[in-house]
């Protein structure tokens, strides 16, 4: 698979750390010029250990949950690569876990903002670069969390980003775009330098989040979390030439779990 993104500019958002970093890290190794974007200030250290093995990246800072932050970084990228070839969306992620009816209004709206609105907003601003390019390729980072307990405004995001892929896929196939999306069940990872929510939670929260651990290893075939590794590999799939013949797919990677 060495050499899949020769000449190619990925643009792939949260790559601060987790499941972004690696799939920066892994395209990186396979030819990928690279624009990473993310909130934390961390993501120009991820460019900068690039940069230094010889790979070609930038380091963009925004904030996805803003269109006119998600249009700056997208037109920073293409003016620094001149093109962008293939978008990774990969910003979201629970910020509370807890029973529906625990929610308060606005943690209900962050919640969103937080797991559709950055896609959204970037699938929006690159269309006319890939539509001016003749082509390119979208890859959402969506979740089989659509279907989860003690997350609902989580899984009601997440349920957008897949109908956005297939909507998306529908109206620009004869664009030569291609649109399409991974679901990733539970994913280990090291310890997030940026906590999606800062405050420290109480036994009451530690017990609703157990919960969706349970949940979410019950639901795999495989009883088990899967790898950043695991995850990077489907996406990076999907965005390749292997998977010029797919597009409106959202893809579980979740050990035999739906969603």
């Amino acid at each position: 698979m060495s050499g899949r993104f020769e000449r190619k500019v990925l643009a792939v958002t949260g790559a601060a750390q987790g499941i972004g970093q690696r799939v920066a890290e892994r395209a990186a190794a396979e030819g990928a010029r690279l624009a990473l974007i993310d909130r934390s200030p961390y993501v120009h250290e991820i460019a900068a250990a690039l940069v230094a093995q010889g790979h070609a990246a930038i380091a963009l800072e925004a904030d996805l949950e803003s269109y006119a932050e998600s249009a700056r970084a997208l037109a920073d990228a293409h003016a620094h690569f001149q093109r962008i070839d293939v978008l990774i969306n990969n910003v979201g992620g629970t910020i509370w876990a807890k029973p529906y009816a625990h929610y308060a209004e606005h943690e209900i709206e962050a919640e969103v903002r937080r797991s559709l609105f950055p896609t959204l907003w970037c699938c929006h601003a690159v269309l006319p670069y890939m539509l001016d390019a003749g082509g390119g390729t979208i890859v959402n980072v969506s979740s089989v969390a659509t279907a989860g307990v003690h997350r609902v405004p989580y899984s009601a995001a997440k349920g957008g980003v897949n109908a956005l892929t297939r909507s998306l896929a529908m109206e620009y196939a004869d664009a030569g775009i291609r649109v399409v999306a991974t679901a990733p069940g539970g994913t280990d990872a090291p310890p997030r330098r940026v906590p999606r929510n800062a405050s420290a939670p109480t036994d009451q929260e530690k017990t609703w989040y157990q919960g969706v651990i349970d949940q979410t290893v019950e639901s795999s075939l495989m009883k088990r979390y899967g790898t950043l590794d695991e995850q990077a590999g489907a996406i990076l799939f999907l965005a390749s030439d292997d998977a010029s013949y797919i597009t409106g797919t959202v893809l579980p990677v979740a050990g035999g779990d739906l969603g």
